[in-house]
Parts: structure tokens; sequence; C-alpha cells
């Protein structure tokens, strides 16, 4: 992985594929077919940023969930680019999308906190370095950001992580949570599952994180506060400042200031499990 800064995150062709969850054959590939352009160096190496990761995922999606050849998949992403578009500029709603237990879902939140700003999907585009058409997908269906893309849409919208999951939702006080009956974040990120192991409007959130083999945040970023990570199982990367590397491992406890820059992996063979708690509330 090449990074120009903390905040402009670029990476080879092979953790880029990891990411996408193909080989790096099929990059190059898509990259024939008029499917994605990745960032080239002066020796011709290829380099994808936060924006081509995302396009990525979203070829990728569109390949295996719905079955679409190389010509379809680009006239979709054409077309939902233009559909978003058209949508802000006459004003119209879709319905809000609702999970099952009748909470409003993370996208349609964004989208109705990005409407009632007063900005376009193209301004949260050039303000958070997230692509238009992965804004538009995940503002339709909860799916396809990365976690630190979410984080960076959430802080440019002035809220949390915590606050788009419907953990802040009640009011705080006495909470008592019995093992295994955790409320769980609604799934927006691939292999990453977020319970919630203290309820309500607290200074601390206390959550408990499993992380899939490959797992990761999919970036740095960064806020306000103080984090600490307690490890239950399996082993964590954390990266500060984009150049001190900590690795974690079953038994570990870690702490640091949520203002430094962080990015983290799972990067051992199974699941990873661990506590994280944040505070104050700006997660």
């Amino acid at each position: 992985m090449i990074e120009d800064s903390v905040d402009d995150i670029r990476f080879k062709i092979a953790e880029a594929a990891r990411m996408a969850g193909v080989s790096p054959s099929t990059l190059r590939l898509w990259e024939s077919q008029d499917l994605i352009q990745p960032i080239r160096t002066a020796t011709g190496q290829r380099l994808y940023d936060r924006v081509l990761i995302d396009r990525l995922k979203q070829i990728a999606w569109l390949r295996t969930e719905r079955g679409l050849n190389p010509a379809a998949i680009r006239e979709t992403l054409k077309d939902q680019v233009a559909s978003a578009s058209a949508s802000d500029e006459d004003g119209s709603y879709a319905d809000e999308e609702v999970g099952d237990t009748g909470d409003i879902r993370p996208g349609s939140k964004i989208r109705r906190l990005r409407r009632d700003a007063g900005k376009t999907l193209e301004s949260i585009a050039q303000a958070t370095g997230v692509s238009v058409s992965q804004l538009s997908t995940f503002e339709r269906t909860s799916q396809g950001l990365s976690f630190t893309a979410l984080h960076e849409v959430a802080r440019h919208l002035g809220t949390t992580l915590a606050s788009l999951s419907g953990q802040e939702e009640s009011v705080g006080g006495e909470s008592l949570i019995r093992e295994g009956k955790w409320p769980s974040w609604p799934t927006t990120s691939s292999g990453v599952a977020v319970q919630v192991l203290a309820e309500g409007r607290n200074q601390m959130e206390c959550n408990r994180f499993q992380l899939a083999p490959g797992a990761s945040s999919e970036g740095a970023y960064q806020h306000e506060g103080e984090e600490f990570i307690h490890m239950l199982a399996g082993s964590l990367e954390i990266i500060l400042d984009g150049d001190k590397f900590f690795e974690l491992h079953a038994g570990d406890s870690f702490y640091f200031e949520s203002r430094r820059p962080h990015s983290w992996r799972n990067i051992s063979s199974g699941e990873t499990v661990l506590i994280w708690i944040n505070t104050p509330a700006t997660f």
C-alpha cells in the first residue's frame, strides 16, 4: 500500500483486488473492458484510491448479484449517476427504507440529512471523495460504502455512525444487555459486524466488533475523543498517523486518541472479536 497522505490513501492492485473480492487479473480485465481506469504512476504502476475502490465493489456486486455483462454494467453506472442527479433536481423523495425492526435504515437517514442540508450527491462526493454512484447506491440500499467512507460522509453531514445505526435513539441511564442479546448495527460494510454493549445517549460508546478474515476500515479516519480496545479473539492491526503499526492479539488492550488518523484490519486467518469503547460519543 502506498500513501500520498493520510487522507489520500492509494492501494496497489493486489490490495485493491482483495478489497473488491476478486483477483488482480480480474481488475486488469475490467480495465480492458473500460469499467475502471486506475491511477498510473510515472513507471506505469496501477494504484487505486478510495473512489476507485468503491467503484470496484459496485462492479463486483453488479456482476455477481445481478449477473450483468460489461456493457450492461457500464450503462448501469451511468444511469445511476443520471437518475441520482435527476432525483435531486426535481426534489422527489423515495419511500424511506425500513429495516426488519421498523427502524429507518442508514442509507435513508443519509439521504434525509443530505437533502435537509440542501446538498447534492455531487457536493457530498467532492467533499468526501466518495463517488456519486456509490453514494446513490448507499442511499437506496444502505450497502456499498466502506467503513471509512461512511464515517467521512456522516462527519460531513454532522452526524455519527452510532447515530445512523440507531444506537442513540434511546435515552441514557441504566443499560443491561444479556450475553448474546446484543443489539446489532445495520450491516453496511462487508465483513464488519458491530454489536451494542450499552444502549442510549451515553458519554461512552461501547461496542463489540466481529471482523471476518480480511475485513478492514479500508482507509484512515479521525474524530474527537479517546478510544480503548480489548481483544477477545483473533488478531488486529492498528495503524496510527499512517506510519505507526501495532499488532493486537487475544488478551491485549490498546488506548489512543481518536484525533489521530487511524485505520485497522483483521490480520488473522479467522474471525477477530474485540470490545471497542469510544468517548465522548463522536464515533
